[in-house]
């Protein structure tokens, strides 16, 4: 237990200082691209100072995370019963879904990268359309599922205080459905100094203690190495952001954020876990049904909701503890459900 304890420390550590060493040069490359962040026009005013911060920061976690995993559960592959004293019986299974989990990830990250590339060549905030971008996804959920399925994955799903559920082939169709809307809602969380960071950082800590007590040992290393890039990545994205990750690193956690869901079949931890993203994307919904329904009239001051209490005054910082500090008790009530809810049943 002790081994597997500095194990995960080691993963945390690694990612941290690859994650934030990364920045150091990083940020001196972008600037001499001049890949500068182009500000969103109907955005609060005082953003307009933020112009030209370099983007697609999201690159140092990315590197992190990726290294760090891949060595991780190679080192658990081979050397885990033995080196690690887990009884856990199914090593190579859970490693597929580790690597899918990932390979969701970076081919968020991808289609994140080709908007930023877009947007930086254009000089403009637009980068891919709204179609391109879910047609893209789509097929990075689609293949995800598959490989999952081809790996041994069943329609079934693990719901606390229920047992498994079993959704049929609507499993495929709602989970397709979940994963690109989580990504977006993600996506959309990025819109203020160290927001999306600090929110992944927590959810990345309850991903890693919930699958400990699940033995999935695999799975709780790599949200420790989730959580110390995103730690790494805060150093230099905190307020005043020196970086922004960018929908490079933003579309790349979202597809993290459900790899971990998916990976320990319990997607529907996504609702607590991820219950600042989903109330940044329902705001969004909201706010643009609302506006024309009542040809015009606002919800909100400004959405996504972080941009309303921006209006309302409240600052960058203020917004990142308090949305932070809701994570960290929804993550609580994830491990909670989890642990009596299947652990202990």
């Amino acid at each position: 237990m002790m081994i597997y304890g500095i194990w995960t420390l080691c993963a945390a550590l690694g990612a941290f200082l690859i994650s934030a060493v990364a920045g150091k040069f990083l940020i001196p490359y972008l600037r001499k691209l001049h890949f500068g962040q182009t500000i969103l026009e109907e955005g609060p005013s005082w953003h307009k100072s933020k112009q030209g911060t370099p983007t697609m920061g999201g690159i140092m976690f990315i590197l992190a995370i990726a290294v760090v995993t891949i060595i991780s559960t190679v080192i658990y592959i081979f050397a885990g019963p033995n080196f690690i004293n887990t009884y856990f019986a199914d090593i190579p299974k859970e490693s597929v879904m580790i690597f899918a989990a990932l390979g969701l990830a970076l081919a968020n990250g991808l289609i994140g990268f080709i908007d930023d590339y877009t947007k930086v060549i254009k000089k403009r905030n637009l980068g891919l359309t709204a179609i391109q971008k879910l047609v893209l996804q789509f097929a990075a959920a689609i293949i995800y599922l598959i490989v999952m399925a081809v790996a041994g994955g069943s329609t079934s799903t693990i719901i606390p205080f229920l047992g498994e559920v079993d959704l049929g082939f609507f499993y495929y169709i709602i989970s397709a459905i979940v994963i690109v809307g989580i990504v977006n809602a993600v996506n959309l969380t990025d819109g203020i100094d160290g927001l999306d960071g600090s929110i992944t950082f927590f959810v990345s800590i309850a991903v890693m203690l919930i699958a400990s007590i699940l033995n999935c040992l695999g799975i709780t290393a790599m949200g420790a190495a989730a959580a110390g890039a995103c730690l790494g990545f805060l150093l230099w994205n905190f307020h005043p952001a020196k970086v922004f990750m960018g929908d490079t690193g933003s579309l790349f956690l979202g597809g993290l954020v459900c790899g971990f869901a998916f990976a320990i079949n319990m997607p529907i931890l996504l609702l607590p876990l991820g219950i600042v993203y989903l109330a940044e994307m329902f705001s969004v919904i909201l706010q643009v049904t609302y506006f024309k329904i009542t040809h015009g009239k606002r919800l909100f001051k400004m959405s996504p909701i972080h941009h309303h209490f921006e209006m309302c005054g409240w600052s960058e910082v203020k917004i990142v503890t308090v949305f932070s500090a809701v994570t960290a008790v929804f993550g609580a009530i994830a491990f909670a459900l989890v642990y009596f809810g299947v652990v202990s049943v």
